[in-house]
């Protein structure tokens, strides 16, 4: 949420000026032939593929193809298959494309914006992104408060910082650039937030295994980040910070720069979201973040762009998922939800427990994001009752 906090004494990063004209790629001519003839093979291979349901393969037309295969964002060089490489190596990819530097969403837009449109329920290229308005967190309140099925609440936003690229583009330099501004930002946390930060760069044995045993170590990245060319330099500049009470996180340098990060046992949304907020202004009043103003915040993965809220809750509903995980997904569909295995994306359920977040990120306000949130877990947990 870095500048959710718009006027609250952070700076605001630009991607570009607002009234700035739009980033231009390269001449097809600079692009490496190989690098055309990847994306042409590429572009056979998804639409040959009956498997593939990647936004991807949708929204990569032969006209879409041909238009941006010769194009460069004008300051890290990256062409369309920084892009879709990803989602060609992966063809079970969700989505399927990744940002690889701020300007690509420019030079791109014709892959991007309908993608875009897509995922964040009708988000338009012609649609701006709302000023952020967190709200009053007190406005929420426990939304298990039995505890009979809400297991976990956490809720996270994702943050690029305005002078580095994105992980493609990111030297070994930056990563240790990174990692040296964002830890001594956090070293100057205090009262509930106050804690250390912990480098994967020497860590002991002892620490990692700590941190693994508290669910907070993050893992090189997974098949598709590694597609994405986001892992490189492994581990230079990547970390972890928590608070004493290991209820506030932050990652440094795993998919996005930052990833700031509330979690608490049960379901006190109010709790959590009071305590990201707090912590969010905390951080932007030390460091600007890339920010786009029809976009929002910017991310590696456009499925985060705009507010970066993911709201979710850890959850039992033994009854709506008796039919498996796509049968509960069909009722989440209802509210906007989005349910995932209990170990995050591309992973199963275990032990009947699922990870049901907000689905949309854009086109709506970050309180808004989190009251989707609530009232889509309410009203499954009203259902299951229901099936009791």
């Amino acid at each position: 949420m870095g500048n959710l906090f718009k006027g609250r004494g952070g700076q605001r990063g630009q991607a570009r000026p607002a009234d700035a004209q739009p980033v231009s790629g390269s001449a097809s001519n600079e692009v490496d032939p190989a690098v055309i003839a990847y994306l042409e093979d590429g572009f056979q291979k998804l639409q040959s593929d009956p498997n593939c349901k990647s936004l991807l393969k949708k929204h990569l037309t032969a006209e879409v193809l041909q238009k941006l295969k010769g194009l460069k964002t004008a300051t890290f060089g990256s062409t369309l298959k920084d892009v879709i490489q990803s989602g060609v190596e992966n063809p079970d990819s969700g989505v399927g494309v990744y940002a690889p530097d701020a300007e690509a969403y420019t030079v791109f837009a014709d892959l991007f914006d309908p993608i875009i449109e897509e995922y964040h329920g009708g988000f338009k290229r012609t649609d701006r992104h709302p000023p952020c308005t967190l709200g009053d967190p007190n406005q929420f309140g426990d939304v298990d408060p039995e505890g009979k099925y809400v297991v976990s609440t956490r809720i996270r936003c994702g943050r690029s910082v305005k002078q580095f690229p994105f992980n493609p583009n990111m030297t070994e330099e930056h990563y240790k650039q990174l990692e040296e501004l964002v830890s001594g930002t956090l070293k100057d946390m205090s009262g509930e937030l106050k804690g250390t930060y912990y480098p994967l760069t020497g860590m002991t044995k002892e620490v990692q295994q700590q941190l693994i045993d508290d669910h907070f170590l993050f893992k090189e990245g997974d098949r598709f980040l590694q597609k994405a060319n986001a892992c490189r330099y492994w581990p230079t500049g990547r970390g972890i910070y928590h608070n004493d009470s290991k209820t506030f996180l932050v990652w440094v340098g795993e998919e996005d720069h930052m990833r700031i990060i509330s979690m608490q046992k049960g379901g006190c949304i109010r709790e959590v979201y009071g305590r990201l907020v707090n912590a969010v202004n905390e951080i932007e009043k030390r460091m600007a973040f890339s920010h786009d103003e029809r976009l929002g915040f910017l991310t590696f993965c456009p499925t985060n762009l705009g507010t970066t809220i993911r709201a979710s809750v850890h959850i039992k509903l033994p009854k709506l998922a008796a039919g498996g995980q796509e049968a509960l997904q069909r009722v989440a569909d209802r509210f906007q939800l989005q349910v995932r295995g209990s170990a995050g994306e591309h992973s199963e359920a275990v032990g009947g427990l699922y990870d049901i977040s907000n689905k949309e990120r854009m086109g709506l306000t970050e309180f808004d994001a989190v009251s989707k949130m609530n009232h889509g877990i309410a009203e499954l947990i009203k259902i299951e009752k229901e099936l009791e």
